[in-house]
């Protein structure tokens, strides 16, 4: 394995991200997993979405790793009458100077949350396709970068339909995962609990990492050790979703380097300097499943998505080289 990280890039890299891990979990309770799940999201600069049912704190989860980071952060509340230009910024006219300037929207934040995504019209919602995946907007013949790390967090209601409209397949997977935070167990509600009546909040939490440390583990995580033999588990993995009869359409090449970068992420958080084949299984649900289509039959069949992703992970053989 020829590699340059050293171990003690990835030490520094697992003790920043429990800092971070054990900051915000302060706030989110019981749900570690999840909490540790988003920050490997982050620390590939990768965009998450958060499909929950209300009231399960996707909104305190993504304010609370805002206040946890020395960076800029903003809140979009997604409806239907959002109009591109308030997510981006757009041209203005300044009269004193008698010539259109920039004026730049939201979006122009290290951390953007996406309230109720789905609450945006198909316009809207294209308005972000550029900027996450090329981290820029263009608004004419000009093109102004978003400054780095830039992650958007998305939310979005998964039960109630009402008023919203469905994220096309090209928005989805522009999103590295999507997860869910789910109820928590009995005695971690009792700490929510607990929390409320000590007046507890996302804006009461101290910043443990700078935008520039944020930018040094992003950059370490990119330089994890992934075999080729590896590699090429990724690429049949989600090559394997494209001939699933239950599936329109499978996850695209983009889903593989997907698999690449929070595999990368996540052997970092846990102070090692190559990924493993265990990486690779612990990712490719939040990582591969929103990237599914069904059909019309099998959405009748009320198949899962996430079941399908756990098939594709039996059947597609583990190269003996890859094997953790």
């Amino acid at each position: 394995m020829t590699t340059d990280l050293q171990q003690i890039d990835v030490e520094e890299f697992s003790a920043r991200f429990n800092a971070l891990l054990r900051n915000v979990a302060s706030i989110i309770k019981g749900k570690n997993d999840e909490v540790a799940l988003t920050l490997v999201c982050m620390l590939a600069e990768g965009h998450l979405l958060l499909e929950d049912v209300p009231g399960t704190g996707k909104t305190s989860l993504a304010k609370s790793i805002a206040a946890s980071i020395e960076g800029g952060m903003s809140r979009v509340q997604f409806t239907p009458d959002l109009l591109p230009a308030d997510v981006t910024g757009g041209l203005m006219y300044d009269q004193a100077a008698g010539t259109l300037e920039f004026r730049p929207g939201p979006i122009f934040a290290n951390l953007v949350l996406a309230d109720e995504i789905n609450r945006a019209s198909p316009k809207t919602q294209s308005s972000l396709l550029e900027v996450m995946e090329e981290r820029q907007v263009t608004v004419g013949d000009r093109s102004w970068l978003v400054p780095r790390p830039f992650v958007v967090i998305a939310t979005q209601n998964p039960v109630e339909q009402e008023g919203t409209y469905r994220l096309p397949e090209a928005q989805l997977d522009r999103f590295l995962m999507r997860t869910t935070l789910g109820y928590p167990a009995h005695e971690s509600e009792v700490d929510v609990l607990a929390s409320v009546v000590a007046a507890a909040s996302p804006a009461q939490l101290q910043p443990v990492l700078t935008t520039e440390q944020v930018q040094e583990l992003i950059a370490i995580a990119g330089r994890v050790h992934v075999s080729t033999a590896l590699q090429d588990y990724m690429v049949s993995l989600a090559a394997a979703t494209r001939s699933l009869p239950e599936l329109r359409l499978g996850a695209s090449t983009r889903g593989a380097i997907a698999l690449l970068r929070a595999g990368r992420a996540l052997a970092a958080s846990q102070a090692r300097v190559f990924v493993t084949i265990d990486d690779v299984k612990a990712v490719a649900e939040p990582v591969l499943a929103h990237r599914l289509l069904l059909t019309p039959d099998a959405e009748l069949d009320r198949v899962k998505s996430r079941d399908l992703v756990e098939r594709v992970l039996a059947e597609v053989p583990v190269p003996e080289m890859a094997r953790s």
